[in-house]
């Protein structure tokens, strides 16, 4: 007769190694927002690649329109996985934009729930939305790093951001000062702007957070 406890038992032993994963992570606390600094860390990372993030922005706007909202998510995931190659030194490539679909469902999941939470926030006279898509900025990261699932990222990224609400709430509108100044220039702009920020972002998260080394060596 054929014995399924062993098979059952490795099954087990993996889930349990991915909730230890997610749950030796702790808060951190006294977490001050530092805007102006990492958005121009996020600057000096594009303008030392500029070529490289400008190509990589074009392919992520264009497959972002020809399937909105679906690809976002891992999207988005795959950028920072860039950004965190680039703050690691290791060689990267375009094809590490499409390792966030690596990440498909909890990205996926993410992107919807907090576009609808920053769009309900939205609705009741724009700051409790603005409060929203601060709180979750990192969500991505901690999927990507931490190997979280959606909404657990999404508490973990809450949670370094509660430390400091109007701080965190000024790094995203430095970040959409940022993309509507790229706007404005001939929209050519965002093709730096918005690199700039989500490299700000990553950086943010490094120096709060920091890397998971066990993530560190696979990417």
């Amino acid at each position: 007769m054929y014995n399924s406890a062993p098979t059952a038992g490795v099954a087990g032993g993996a889930q349990r190694v991915r909730r230890r994963r997610s749950a030796v992570w702790t808060p951190p606390a006294g977490v001050q927002a530092r805007a102006g600094y990492w958005v121009g860390q996020g600057w000096q990372m594009v303008k030392a690649d500029m070529g490289t993030f400008i190509v990589l922005t074009i392919v992520f706007a264009v497959l972002n329109g020809v399937v909105p909202m679906i690809l976002h998510g891992p999207l988005i995931a795959g950028f920072h996985i860039f950004c965190m190659k680039k703050l690691l030194n290791r060689r990267t490539d375009l094809a590490d934009l499409f390792k966030g679909f690596n990440f498909f469902v909890p990205t996926l999941v993410a992107s919807l729930v907090i576009g609808l939470l920053v769009g309900c926030g939205t609705l009741f006279c724009i700051i409790p939305g603005l409060v929203l898509a601060a709180m979750f900025e990192f969500t991505y990261l901690f999927i990507v790093d931490k190997r979280m699932d959606f909404w657990p990222a999404m508490q973990a990224s809450h949670a370094v951001i509660k430390n400091d609400y109007f701080g965190f709430t000024m790094f995203l509108l430095l970040m959409v000062l940022v993309d509507i100044l790229g706007f404005l220039c001939c929209i050519v702009g965002l093709l730096v702007a918005i690199p700039v920020t989500i490299a700000a972002v990553t950086v943010a998260y490094k120096e709060i957070v920091g890397f998971d080394p066990r993530t560190a060596e696979t990417l």
